[in-house]
């Protein structure tokens, strides 16, 4: 075989070694690329004994590349050929890929929300997922607030009802809610059991002192203590005979681990600041999360859990415990962190709060705040917002959520429903000579059947300053008709719409000199005032509507002075 013929070989298999891999999501098979390779090119068959060693060669190349590179590599060798085969795939049915390992008692899982304050948009992603992972398999979500630290991620009482609010607002009702602040007894009951069991021991070395000895592999000097006089120093952390800092309990683990972080980790410690809600003020003994979340997430039944891939040592650790009471730990699955475009504000609860507290901020629902608070008072249906979060995948990369496909899926749902008005920002004032007495716009252009909104015209109407068109030339009021610009202001030139179709005139929004209604609009980039149609006054509060050529925006207050309206997106 010459080499001309050999490169021909070459080409065809790896175009055909690619097909067998991106068709079937898989390796590319020997045996799958020789049959239509050699039917399609016939003259290759004299050659049939060389052929399959070329071929081999050419699929284990293949073979090394990732899915998105052999996808890559056939777009720039048979582009017709990729084009064909995505035409039969099928779209999937599930963003989401399916969970590990389902078993006969259903899938169960958690959110576990740290009350520290209301939720900003990376929250969203967690009960989006798992809400719709229950909604697949029948299954049920639980509502966890992991709230066992009163000082450093000190609970805010008014964000438990809030963070239920958004959860609601997303689409989703938890089959169950607990608080781990209503829990302690049953922590205190297995850190008791697992003393018993060997596995927890109390400690008072300084933490500087523990952790030099942990890094070194070191066990520290309370380590071999008996169960007895554990049990008798944890009964008194319980009762409060230690202060802050004075006295752990740690959970047994291997003190030479290769990873010191999994090295006889704190279960229990003392802290001296009550907790916020009445029903704990009393408790000065609270467990670390890795030990409350791991109890909890046996006794509720969890099957999966998704977390954050920073938090892998969670599971590691937790692994130790369940070792100990011999339980089976639930499949985890770990997720990328999740950033959103548009916002100059970091997703941090703590920023937020601090930018609230130097009035940097309105509060939650200020509109340039990333919260769900924001984008719910701006008119933002929840159900958007799963979408665009279900559709970034549970990868373990980092990802990024686009606002405008947030958008996007807005527009769909609220577009049909919401009526058009016309808003005028910082709008000049042209008399109009001739003309109707008033316009008639529709209240939904896809949509006769709703009629027509009356706009009248008291000799005078208002425009953007942009919209106005040199002297001599034309623009179009819409609704209304055509206006010619002169030095006096407006005339009115008749309203045969083939000045717009043919000839390219303008169209622009108005509101009447006299009669509008006052409006302000909240946006990301503050407040723009201007004045909307009379017609705008009677849009109910709550209400998402579109001002035409600005934008769907959701109607906050209505007063004599003022209507206030919230930006939504264009």
């Amino acid at each position: 075989m010459n080499a001309e013929l050999r490169d021909r070989v070459e080409r065809a298999a790896r175009t055909h070694a690619l097909l067998n891999a991106v068709k079937y999501d898989s390796d590319a098979d020997v045996g799958a690329v020789m049959g239509p390779l050699m039917g399609e090119n016939p003259e290759f068959r004299e050659h049939s004994a060389e052929i399959p060693g070329i071929v081999a060669g050419v699929v284990s190349e293949v073979n090394d590349l990732s899915d998105a590179e052999r996808r890559e590599e056939l777009a720039d060798l048979a582009p017709e050929k990729l084009e064909e085969l995505e035409a039969e795939e099928p779209e999937d049915e599930h963003p989401l890929p399916d969970l590990p390992n389902v078993g006969d008692e259903g899938v169960v899982m958690r959110a576990a929300p740290n009350p520290n304050g209301p939720w900003h948009l990376g929250h969203a992603r967690m009960p989006a997922v798992i809400g719709t992972y229950k909604e697949r398999y029948d299954g049920r979500f639980i509502c966890r607030f992991d709230d066992t630290d009163p000082e450093t991620k000190r609970p805010d009482l008014d964000a438990y009802d809030a963070i239920l609010d958004d959860i609601e607002y997303l689409g989703f009702d938890p089959d169950e809610v607990l608080r781990a602040s209503d829990r302690l007894e049953t922590y205190y009951d297995h850190a008791r059991e697992l003393i018993e069991l060997g596995g927890a021991y109390t400690c008072s070395c300084p933490q500087e002192t523990f952790s030099d000895l942990k890094n070194a592999g070191e066990a520290c000097p309370h380590r071999d203590k008996d169960a007895e006089t554990t049990r008798e120093e944890f009964e008194a952390m319980i009762d409060g005979e230690y202060s802050a800092g004075e006295k752990v309990l740690r959970v047994r683990t291997d003190i030479t681990h290769k990873n010191p972080a999994l090295r006889d980790w704190v279960a229990f410690r003392i802290i001296d600041t009550p907790h916020p809600r009445p029903e704990a003020a009393d408790y000065r003994c609270w467990p670390m999360l890795d030990f409350q979340s791991g109890i909890d997430d046996h006794l509720t039944g969890v099957t999966h859990i998704i977390r954050g891939i920073d938090l892998q040592d969670s599971a590691k650790r937790q692994q130790f415990v369940y070792d100990y009471f011999d339980w089976e730990y639930p499949e985890v699955i770990h997720w990328g962190h999740v950033q959103i475009d548009e916002y100059d504000i970091t997703l941090s609860t703590s920023t937020i709060k601090e930018l609230i507290d130097s009035g940097e901020l309105d509060g939650w629902d200020d509109p340039r705040a990333p919260t769900l608070a924001s984008v719910r008072r701006r008119g933002i249906r929840g159900e958007a917002i799963v979408d665009a979060m279900i559709e970034l995948g549970t990868s373990t990369s980092n990802v990024e959520l686009s606002m405008s496909a947030v958008y996007a899926n807005n527009r769909d749902l609220i577009d049909d429903q919401a009526d058009r008005y016309f808003f005028v920002r910082n709008g000049v004032t042209h008399a109009v000579e001739g003309g109707p007495d008033a316009g008639h716009p529709p209240v939904h252009p896809d949509h006769e059947e709703r009629g027509r909104r009356e706009i009248p015209v008291p000799g005078a109407v208002v425009v953007e300053p942009a919209d106005v068109p040199d002297v001599g030339d034309r623009v179009w009021l819409k609704g209304y008709g055509c206006v010619r610009h002169t030095a006096t202001g407006f005339e009115y030139v008749g309203d045969d719409i083939t000045a717009v179709r043919e000839e390219g005139v303008s169209v622009v929004h108005w509101a009447p000199a006299e009669g509008a209604v006052p409006v302000r609009l909240r946006t990301m980039e503050g407040d723009v005032t201007g004045v909307a149609e009379p017609a705008f006054r009677d849009a109910a509060v709550d209400e998402v509507i579109q001002f035409e050529r600005v934008g769907f925006a959701r109607v906050d207050a209505a007063a004599a002075d003022e209507m206030v309206t919230y930006f939504t997106h264009e």
